[in-house]
């Protein structure tokens, strides 16, 4: 929210976040561009316990640097939101793939729109900057996550965003590692918070930057996060699919002992017609299982909204820039044929 100084609204403070770990190849380049595109923001370079020298370039270059001795982008964005105050968050990858001239856009999409997040839905400019495997499992997690909570977007796993005060300092931040792009769409899904995509060019890594992703070992933490996050957000749905998959368990294994029981009234597979009971019983208690945790994720919905509520909404405008057509990134825009 805006404060007035005199009778002119204070400028918004714009908080540019650039998680790194061993970028020493890049983030110059990249707290450069931003600076240039976004002369508003001040830069925070997080460094998460880098040996390749970022924190001193980044320092040269301009940004202020946090150490974060927590390895992984989850703990480093759950510092930064917590350390930085801002009235907008800009937050980036350190790897120079992202389009910097896109930066005004976004934020100027999420204060003309009342938005609470802006994702910068990646356009790969070049095949070999989006990797297949990268791009599969993004739209695969995408589609998961999307039948789980509501589908609102196309490129979930972008490291590219914009964030309101508001957003940023309600987000409980629970992940340690690069799954935390899951929670942060998790998060406003669950809220219903307005969000937005644009699409913004994606390039490849500079020569000697090496990406810190792997599509197996980050894909699969990523499809455990989305279970673990529809088990505690959606707790009915979960263990009513749990019950009913016991209970259609239990019913086949006992037609053939019913069918028995009735042609000699013997029972004569007691093992099975034990398991069957389980079987039923662990149905029984899953379902109360969903009722009651139902119950308890209603009120720790109401009370992160009623967090979320008590900051006051972002307002203000951006400053104005010599590019007078709207400040469009233009490579987006050939990419694909429309407007940002």
């Amino acid at each position: 929210m805006q404060e007035l100084i005199g009778n002119q609204p204070a400028p918004l403070r714009i908080a540019l976040l650039v998680p790194c770990r061993n970028e020493a190849a890049t983030v110059a380049a990249v707290v450069a561009d931003f600076a240039a595109s976004l002369p508003q923001a001040r830069c925070h370079v997080f460094d998460n316990a880098s040996d390749d020298g970022t924190a001193a370039i980044a320092r040269v270059a301009g940004a202020q640097v946090h150490p974060v001795a927590l390895r992984g982008k989850g703990n480093v964005i759950r510092r930064a939101f917590a350390d930085v105050e801002a009235d907008v968050y800009l937050m980036v990858d350190g790897d120079a793939t992202y389009e910097a001239g896109a930066a005004p856009v976004l934020v100027r999409r999420l204060l003309d729109e009342g938005l609470d997040m802006v994702v910068g839905a990646r356009v790969d400019r070049e095949r070999a900057a989006y990797r297949a495997g990268h791009r599969f499992g993004n739209r695969l997690l995408t589609r998961c996550a999307g039948l789980l909570f509501g589908d609102s977007f196309d490129d979930m796993l972008s490291g590219y965003r914009v964030f309101s005060r508001r957003y940023v300092k309600s987000f409980p931040a629970h992940a340690a590692g690069f799954e935390i792009e899951t929670e942060l769409a998790v998060h406003a899904l669950q809220l219903r918070m307005p969000v937005a995509e644009v699409p913004t060019a994606y390039g490849v890594r500079p020569e000697g930057s090496a990406s810190k992703l792997n599509t197996w070992r980050d894909g699969l933490r990523i499809l455990g996060t989305i279970v673990r996050l529809f088990k505690a957000e959606r707790p009915l749905l979960f263990f009513s699919l749990l019950s009913a998959a016991s209970v259609a368990l239990a019913l086949v294994l006992a037609a053939p002992l019913l069918v028995t029981y009735a042609q000699t009234g013997l029972v004569p597979r007691f093992p099975t017609a034990i398991l069957c009971s389980a079987l039923a019983l662990l149905s029984a208690l899953a379902l109360a299982c969903g009722l009651i945790l139902d119950t308890v994720t209603r009120g720790r919905t109401e009370a992160k909204r009623l967090a979320y509520l008590a900051i006051p909404a972002t307002r203000g405008t951006l400053a104005a820039t010599d590019d007078a057509a709207g400040l469009r990134p233009t490579s987006v825009a050939d990419a694909t044929g429309t407007a940002a």
